[in-house]
Formats: C-alpha cells, structure tokens, sequence
C-alpha cells in the first residue's frame, strides 16, 4: 500500500499553516494594544477641517434697510372761501366793514383786512369781494346759508393797497354826574376809524338758541375813550336809543348815523340787573 503524502512534504505543510497562525496572531495584538478602534477612515473625518468656510460679506457694516418708493404727498393750499360767511355789511364811500363768521368765530373786517388769506377789497348791497393769489372772490350776504362764488381772475396789483393812517383820538369823555359829556371829535374819530373801535374794546354776540339777543363786552382797554364810559366787561349791550341791538344791521345803523346824534342812551344787562347809561354829545 502507497502512502499519499510523504513525511516530508506533510511537515512542511503543517510548519506553513503554523507560520499563517503565528502571523494572524501577532497582528490581532498589535491591533488590540496600538491601533484606535474606530478605524483610520473614521479618524480622518472626525479630526479633519471641513471644506467650505461661512464669510461674511460685510463685517463692519448692518446691512442697509430696504426703502421703499414713496409718493410725495402734494400739500393742497389752505383756505376755502365757502368756509367764510358774510354776516353783515356797511358800505360808506369812505369806508367799508363786514362782519363774516370763520371757524365758529365772528370777526370785523375793514377794507383792506384779511382772513385765512382772503383779502376784503370791497362790498354791495348784499354781497362782498375778496381777492386771493390773483383771483377775487364774491361772497353774499348770509341767508339761511351763505355761498362763495369764484368770480374771473384778475390781474395781481404791483403794490398792495396801503391803508390810512390812523390819526389820534382827540376828545375826552367827562363825568356830568348822572351822566357823561362826550366831545363829538372823538366821536367823529371813531366814526372815520372803526378799526380803532377794536383796538380798545372787544365785542361779542349773545345768541338765545340761533337768534341774536345783543352783544356782549368781551373786554375794555384800560385809560381809553371806552373805559370812561362805565362800560364793563361782560356788560350786553341790549339797545342803543330804544333800537333793539338784535342784529348787525341794527348795529350798523347806529353807527351810520352816529354823527347825527346829540344824545346816546345804552340799555345794559349787567348781571341779573338792567340799567341805562347816558351820555350827551357836545
């Protein structure tokens, strides 16, 4: 009988497969006592640095806001004749007053004199002109409701009518006793200056609901040609030579006809007490 393998060939198979054990050995204690347990690919992502990088474009500055497109908004000029009613008119050859209500507020206006731009530059019988921005304007006589009516553009002045000089009160006003003596130059004054009037007293109207009852002393300058007429504030003027004072035109009546009169005699209601105060033009 053959043997299939001879001696020396079987001991040199089993020194190689000996040889492969001792290898495969050391390498697994090499592996336990040295090398990380992770693996080397796995180290090499956790300790390398990434490949992109955060930049910032403008480090030193906030970024500037987003403006949006705005629309300038286009002022409208103010004023609006319609907001101007015409109380009451005087229209003399040398003068000329209205009385128009603005805002809730009444108000006397000379030739000349403006409100809310408007300037009064003359009157009718029932109406009354103003000019603005090269425009005039008419605006009638309240009744009921008062209207502005735009009239034809004119030409703008070259110069701005210049008002009269407002010449000095002369006159005094001395106490007679149960009454007071008035000089008729000062009365004369007035008469030809109605501005000054309003320079030294202040007048209001008393309305009972919507109808006019009188008109009220708002306030007396104190050492005027008024103020020695023993007229006090708050005094309501209630008639003016037994003519009812209920009414602008009742009021400018008076005053049309002021330098005809001799004798002045003013019905009051100061407080609850009605009294009369007279007065002699000499």
């Amino acid at each position: 009988m053959k043997h299939l393998f001879k001696p020396a060939v079987f001991k040199s198979i089993l020194g190689l497969l000996l040889l492969l054990l001792l290898v495969k050995v050391a390498w697994f204690v090499v592996g336990v006592l040295w090398l990380p347990t992770s693996g080397v690919e796995h180290v090499a992502q956790k300790g390398g640095k990434a490949l992109y990088y955060r930049v910032k474009l403008t480090p030193n500055e906030v970024a500037a806001p987003t403006v949006k497109a705005t629309k300038t908004a286009v002022k409208k000029s103010s004023g609006n004749i319609n907001s101007i009613k015409l109380l009451a008119i005087y229209n003399a050859s040398d003068v000329t007053v209205v009385t128009v209500e603005h805002k809730a507020k009444t108000k006397v206006l000379s030739r000349g004199d403006a409100i809310d731009g408007f300037v009064l530059e003359g009157a009718g019988n029932n109406f009354a002109t103003f000019s603005k921005a090269s425009k005039t304007y008419k605006v009638l006589l309240l009744k009921g409701k008062a209207t502005g009516i735009e009239a034809t553009a004119k030409p703008a002045p070259t110069k701005a009518p210049q008002k009269p000089k407002v010449k000095t009160a002369k006159g005094e006003v001395t106490d007679a006793g149960d009454h007071k003596v008035i000089d008729r130059s000062l009365l004369d004054h007035y008469a030809q200056n109605m501005d000054d009037i309003y320079k030294n007293i202040g007048i209001g109207e008393v309305r009972n609901g919507k109808d006019l009852a009188g008109f009220r002393i708002t306030f007396v300058r104190k050492d005027s040609p008024f103020a020695k007429l023993d007229i006090r504030r708050d005094d309501v003027i209630k008639s003016i030579n037994g003519q009812e004072i209920n009414s602008y035109n009742a009021a400018f009546g008076v005053y049309k006809n002021i330098k005809d009169i001799d004798n002045l005699t003013l019905v009051i209601q100061r407080g609850k007490e009605e009294m009369e105060l007279e007065y002699e033009i000499n």
